[in-house]
C-alpha cells in the first residue's frame, strides 16, 4: 500500500481539537487495513516528521433512521499519532 492510500485525512472534531492542543496528539483517518508500522512510515514520509507512538482504534458505523427505512454509516479506523518534541505539521497549524 502507498503512503497517500494509507492516510485517508485529518479528523476534525471537538475531541481531537483538544487532543491536538493539550496533548500534541493529531487524529487521522486512516485505511482499515493499515497497520501500526505502515501509520507510521507514511505520516513520517509524507509529512518528514518524526512519529514517537501511533495509537489506533476501530469506529463502527452509527446506525440511522430515516423514517422507516434503517441505514447504516461507514465503519472507519482512525489513528492518534504523538509526534517526537519539537516536530510539528505545518499542515495543522493555525487550524
Amino acid at each position: 500500500m502507498k503512503d497517500y492510500e494509507i492516510i485517508l485525512g485529518p479528523v476534525d472534531t471537538e475531541k481531537a481539537n483538544i487532543a491536538k492542543e493539550d496533548l500534541k496528539q493529531l487524529t487521522f483517518e486512516v485505511a482499515k487495513t493499515a497497520n501500526r508500522v505502515e501509520i507510521r512510515k507514511a505520516i513520517e514520509s509524507v509529512f518528514d516528521v518524526k512519529v514517537s507512538t501511533v495509537r489506533t482504534l476501530n469506529v463502527k458505523g452509527k446506525v440511522k433512521r430515516r423514517g422507516r427505512i434503517l441505514g447504516k454509516r461507514k465503519d472507519r479506523k482512525k489513528a492518534v499519532v504523538t509526534l517526537m518534541p519539537g516536530h510539528r505539521i505545518k499542515f495543522f497549524e493555525g487550524v
